[in-house]
């Protein structure tokens, strides 16, 4: 299953553009990749809420991509996600959602 983004009323944005935007504008963002499960996951837990995030696509922005390493001890682990500056590696849908409501 191949799994194409943006949709309409979601956010896909690049790290350079995201390191341009006011801190509030980012106070959520979603590192992700095409063909991830937990992604996936993570993307039908949050429902609409979804649209309240930046979603950038770590195979299509190697300064994304660099920034995931750089929180993951060199790994390209995603889902990613910064709520209010903290990253988190993989976290359980439920944190995402609740930071987002």
């Amino acid at each position: 299953m191949r799994w194409l983004w943006p949709r309409r009323g979601e956010a896909n944005v690049r790290q350079a553009d995201l390191e341009a935007m006011p801190e509030q504008n980012r106070r959520y963002v979603i590192y992700w990749r095409p063909g991830c499960p937990y992604c996936l996951r993570l993307r039908a837990t949050l429902g609409r809420s979804r649209r309240r995030a930046l979603w950038i696509n770590i195979w299509e922005d190697p300064e994304g991509a660099a920034f995931v390493r750089s929180v993951n001890d060199g790994d390209e682990t995603v889902p990613t996600v910064v709520i209010d500056g903290v990253a988190h590696t993989n976290p359980h849908p439920a944190l995402v959602r609740d930071a987002l409501v």
